[in-house]
């Protein structure tokens, strides 16, 4: 396959039959999951950029999967899943020092995937959703599934995540979660878009390419308003989430010392920007989250124009 072209046939798509009486077209949509764009891949394929790109220009929802890891591995534990119990019951000690094949079963990855499309089915139908995250694997997906999956090759996977990552170094798991999400695609025809040799913006138009149909028919968020509270939204995700990771007993950072980065919420289609914040200090919901000089604008926001509005 040449890089940069997305391949494969990918699911077909069933003939779209007329709601009977008593099942509404939203009730339909939510049931299978058509107003959802999947985008899988493994850890460094740039997944999470690419989503968060498509959410802002297009006005979607975004689904991160990182943001409901501890979430899940919480209903895990209750439903007595026995890797979602050893590795809370482990030291992070006896966690690295585990086979990776262990420590690749404890990621719950083929337990998350059930739990991620009864996350998407609790939301409504509307605006469109973009879900990714490593999980995301063709067997999963309901019937006509609209899906694409980022894949760099194990070189340029490595090399990623060795820049993402620093002195810490890669994790094995990591490697080889890669490896089996490549072989499981190896067996199917799903689509895939190889991007060793593409930019962020290269990658985000192919996606783009790839979506254009669902994306011109939406729904999406149209106003300035709808487009923060979809910003506020997967911010208080990944407050949750933050909280529920510097909760374990294993972590030696208080989260009274925790400071991450969240999205700027001016409600621009165009604005990257993030803010890094104590996760303590998150502000309430009259609040918004703003970059230095930006502000809560609807110049351009409201046509994706591309005017400043902050």
């Amino acid at each position: 396959m040449a890089h940069g072209t997305i391949g494969g046939r990918g699911p077909r798509r069933r003939r779209r039959r007329a709601p009977g009486p008593a099942v509404s077209l939203l009730t339909r949509r939510g049931a299978l999951l058509e107003h959802v764009l999947w985008i899988g891949g493994p850890p460094g394929a740039g997944k999470t950029t690419v989503a968060r790109r498509l959410a802002r220009r297009h006005g979607l929802r975004r689904y991160a999967s990182d943001a409901h890891s501890w979430e899940h591995r919480e209903r895990a534990v209750r439903d007595g899943v026995p890797a979602a119990v050893r590795f809370e019951a482990l030291t992070r000690e006896q966690l690295r020092a585990a086979p990776v094949e262990d420590r690749l079963a404890m990621t719950l990855q083929r337990e998350r995937g059930p739990m991620t499309i009864d996350d998407l089915r609790a939301l409504p139908a509307s605006p469109l959703i973009v879900a990714e995250g490593t999980q995301v694997l063709p067997g999963m997906l309901p019937p006509g599934s609209r899906a694409v999956w980022l894949l760099p090759s194990p070189r340029v996977r490595r090399a990623r995540l060795g820049a993402r990552r620093g002195a810490r170094g890669v994790p094995e798991v990591y490697l080889k979660m890669g490896e089996e999400i490549a072989a499981e695609l190896d067996e199917s025809d799903a689509p895939r878009l190889v991007v060793d040799d593409l930019t962020v913006e290269q990658t985000v138009a192919e996606v783009e390419r790839f979506f254009a149909k669902e994306l011109a028919e939406g729904p999406r968020a149209r106003t300035v308003q709808e487009r923060r509270e979809l910003l506020r939204w997967a911010n208080l995700a990944d407050v949750e989430r933050y909280h529920a990771f510097y909760s374990r007993p294993w972590n030696r950072v208080r989260i009274e010392d925790a400071v991450r980065s969240f999205a700027c919420e001016c409600g621009h289609p165009e604005c990257e920007a993030e803010v890094a914040l104590p996760v303590l200090r998150f502000p309430p919901s009259r609040t918004s989250v703003l970059a230095e000089g930006h502000r809560a604008s609807a110049a351009g926001a409201e046509s994706g124009s591309g005017q400043r509005g902050w």
